[in-house]
């Protein structure tokens, strides 16, 4: 075997063990998030607990400017059920409010007063930049020990492990997940759990903006 054929088979199974265990980390971190707050994780509206304040998690409306985004709906959905049925009596709605033009917030309170919600019964959080800055802004500005958290499933794992993390008392309510979406979706979600752990445990991440805080009235 020449030297350079010595170095490819060295170079290559490095690769391919560096490779395994990259996947072994993302799955038993995927493993821990899932497990560690599973039993907290509801899909069925009857089972879920009582909660002041719901915490819907941001995302964009409509899809390329076009199409309203599923996602959104089911999630409205989701949050307006949650009142109507005596779950909840006040709604926090956090998202992205990074340019003039873009407000997940403002959105996502239209679309429940559409729906009958009241407004008095909405509160808008505009510096919910990401997951971690929606779920710590929930109890350092809005005040709330005890939360219940909406959106898909697949993301409310990792949004309670969150909470959990930083000693809020929470639950998940699952809206529906659109049914032509992406399996990129889940792939992402499988990523963003690692990530998720090494900003809490490691990089001890805090939300981008804080600030004065908020009393949400209920």
């Amino acid at each position: 075997m020449t030297l350079l054929s010595s170095l490819i088979w060295k170079w290559g199974k490095f690769a391919l063990v560096s490779s395994m265990l990259m996947v072994l980390l993302i799955v038993v971190c995927n493993w821990w998030v899932i497990s560690t707050v599973n039993s907290k994780v509801y899909s069925s509206l009857d089972e879920v607990e009582y909660s002041d304040v719901a915490l819907v998690l941001g995302t964009s409306r409509s899809v390329n400017g076009v199409y309203e985004n599923p996602f959104f709906t089911h999630r409205i959905k989701a949050a307006a059920d949650l009142f109507f049925a005596g779950k909840v009596k006040h709604i926090l709605v956090s998202g992205d409010n990074s340019t003039a033009i873009y407000n997940e917030p403002r959105d996502m309170r239209k679309a429940l007063v559409k729906m009958g919600v009241p407004d008095s019964c909405i509160t808008m959080d505009f510096a919910g930049l990401r997951t971690l800055d929606s779920v710590v802004r929930s109890k350092e500005i809005f005040q709330q020990k005890r939360i219940t958290i909406v959106s898909q499933g697949f993301h409310n794992y990792r949004a309670l492990f969150t909470a959990h993390y930083h000693n809020i008392d929470a639950l998940a309510y699952n809206a529906e997940y659109p049914s032509a979406a992406s399996s990129k979706t889940i792939l992402r979600e499988y990523l963003a759990r690692p990530k998720a752990i090494l900003d809490l445990y490691l990089l001890k991440k805090q939300p981008k903006y804080l600030g004065e805080k908020i009393d949400i009235r209920v």
